[in-house]
């Protein structure tokens, strides 16, 4: 049976002869007694049940400023490191920088000189071809000169061969080749009827070839005309032969 407050407070008891029912008042004290031993069992159970729900409580509130302190604490070390990461990271970054400056320098001195270096060298070349150019242009202008002096002596020479052809050909043709035979057999004769003499080497006559002189040489052979007519008068008028007059010129 289940007692409220409000039945409690509105319960009547009847009078009898000698006041309240005895045993409506116990059964009803009885009744609520139970009843109020039952609250009190479920007072208690709750009772138990609020100290392990405040210990499980205090447990979470334990756990819980761990986990803020612990999460505070990986705030400030994941801030740390952040930090640091960044002042880590900058610091690379900038000896990054500072590398890569220097490598571009280095990079750009070293093509500098390369360049230079280069142009040193072509430089050198180019005056060492235009030296060979000019002693190929010396050499050259050497070999023309040369050829211009043989062609002036060829030419020399040819026009003071072509006179001395000349000459021995006006000369054939005033010479009596009758009367240089008629010398000839004369002479012959005078060798084979001189028995009582000694016998005198003759040479026999030759056809001289001079050989081909620049016109310097013309002069000696203008100077041998007065000396073949010396010969003539040292040999006290003797008649000379077809080929002497030839070969005078």
């Amino acid at each position: 049976m289940k007692i409220t407050p409000l039945e409690i407070r509105q319960k009547e008891f009847e009078k009898g002869f000698r006041g309240y029912d005895k045993d409506d008042v116990k059964a009803f004290l009885a009744s609520l007694s139970q009843e109020w031993e039952r609250e009190m069992d479920i007072q208690k159970e709750l009772k138990l049940k609020l100290e392990a729900a405040e210990k499980e409580v205090e447990k979470l509130r334990q756990v819980e400023s761990s986990l803020y302190k612990t999460l505070k604490t990986a705030e400030d070390t994941g801030a740390n490191v952040i930090t640091q990461a960044n002042r880590t990271a900058e610091l690379h970054l900038k000896e990054t920088q500072i590398k890569a400056d220097k490598l571009l320098s280095d990079a750009q001195q070293r093509a500098k000189d390369i360049v230079e270096d280069a142009n040193h060298k072509a430089q050198a070349i180019l005056e060492d071809t235009e030296d060979e150019l000019k002693e190929v242009a010396d050499g050259f202008k050497q070999l023309e000169n040369h050829r211009d002096n043989v062609i002036e002596e060829l030419r020399n020479l040819s026009t003071g061969l072509n006179d001395k052809v000349k000459k021995i050909e006006d000369r054939m043709q005033h010479v009596d080749i009758e009367t240089h035979l008629k010398r000839a057999r004369k002479a012959v004769k005078k060798i084979q009827n001189a028995d009582e003499y000694e016998l005198e080497e003759v040479k026999r006559p030759s056809i001289k070839h001079e050989a081909a002189k620049v016109p310097k040489a013309e002069k000696a052979n203008h100077s041998e005309e007065p000396k073949q007519q010396n010969k003539n008068e040292e040999s006290g008028g003797e008649d000379t032969s077809f080929f002497d007059e030839i070969t005078a010129d």
